[in-house]
């Protein structure tokens, strides 16, 4: 199954690189990713002060981020924000953000994108903002003793992960530090594939999700400032 995630994401860049001349938003997407792990490792390259990455997949996820990464970054002045988008929808609107360090796009979830890129941010928490479930991301993290949590989940039970075959996706959930749904619903289907690092949220307000962090039944997921 790994194969055929990693040949289904060759096949979807492969097309968009096919339709790029074509396409405004998939040249952007294309043009976006050129020499991109050389630039993200020269812009962090020297930089001391910690990192926390928070990852959203277009410009809705961002608005649905936003209340959190606003909330981290008055919690933990002294780390740097890394804000990716996987769509150009998100980057093009919100690359000169200036609430965040900085702002990338994520590369291709490969096994050595994904230890390239986490090599050069090196976060003290990855978040990931409703959706967006990269495999090798994900596993590099985990391999690194990196928290990665997702926020405003939202699952329904004709998802893969809930399927008799979607054992590889369920895998793939297995490998976050903790879920943050916006409904008991959601939750429960994740508890019902074993999963219990699970809470409802409701929303991405940073006192609630800090606040179930912090609790005394699980430590918080990212370090205090010094």
């Amino acid at each position: 199954m790994r194969f055929l995630y990693s040949l289904g994401l060759s096949l979807y860049a492969l097309l968009l690189r096919l339709v790029a001349p074509f396409v405004p938003k998939a040249a952007a997407w294309v043009a976006g990713r050129a020499g991109l792990l050389a630039r993200v490792e020269q812009a962090l390259a020297g930089v001391a002060a910690p990192r926390l990455w928070v990852h959203c997949a277009s410009l809705g996820e961002f608005e649905q981020g936003r209340p959190l990464i606003e909330g981290l970054r008055q919690q933990y002045p002294g780390h740097k924000i890394v804000l990716t988008f996987f769509s150009p929808s998100g980057y093009e609107v919100r690359k000169s953000w200036p609430g965040a360090d900085y702002v990338f796009y994520l590369p291709l979830d490969t096994a050595d994108n994904a230890r390239r890129f986490v090599a050069a941010v090196q976060p003290r928490l990855a978040v990931f903002v409703k959706y967006e479930f990269w495999y090798f991301f994900l596993r590099e993290l985990r391999a690194q003793g990196i928290p990665a949590v997702v926020v405003a989940a939202i699952f329904r039970p004709q998802q893969l992960f809930f399927r008799p075959w979607g054992g590889f996706f369920r895998q793939i959930l297995g490998q976050l530090t903790h879920i943050f749904t916006q409904n008991e619903a959601s939750a429960n289907l994740l508890r019902g594939i074993g999963l219990t690092r699970v809470s409802v949220a409701g929303d991405t307000r940073f006192d609630t999700v800090a606040a179930t962090a912090l609790a005394p039944r699980a430590p918080c997921p990212w370090p205090k400032p010094s």
